[in-house]
């Protein structure tokens, strides 16, 4: 080999190994600069949840309500007529009546001959 081309290649090795040395580095810059970012969204998420969470807590401190009164038996004897039929209605489903169509094929029963036909009788194979 020459030596001018024992050179070109032995810089162009050099080139390559440089050039992948830098995107090695970018490569792993990039990694460390996503756990920050993944890092610093986790704990937005985790305050949001915080806050949300404590909200449900002072809700379930906060005492309920107080329930209307229950209906004596009287007023349940007393309700109206149309209340205890709709309780009592019932749907029934009835299913109409089949449809029958009826298509009459010619089945040379009729006495009309055809050709290849012995005579009237119609056969129904």
């Amino acid at each position: 080999m020459n030596r001018l081309n024992v050179a070109a290649i032995a810089g162009m090795l050099a080139l390559a190994a440089v050039l992948g040395t830098i995107a090695a580095t970018n490569t792993v810059s990039l990694g460390t600069s996503h756990r920050q970012t993944a890092s610093s969204t986790l704990r937005a998420q985790t305050k949001k949840l915080n806050r949300f969470e404590a909200a449900l807590r002072r809700q379930l401190a906060r005492k309920p309500p107080k329930l209307p009164a229950v209906p004596t038996a009287k007023a349940s004897v007393a309700a109206p007529v149309h209340a205890t039929q709709q309780a009592q209605q019932q749907v029934v489903y009835r299913r109409p009546p089949p449809v029958v169509v009826v298509k009459h094929t010619h089945h040379g029963d009729d006495g009309a001959e055809y050709e290849g036909s012995s005579g009237g009788e119609g056969g129904d194979d």
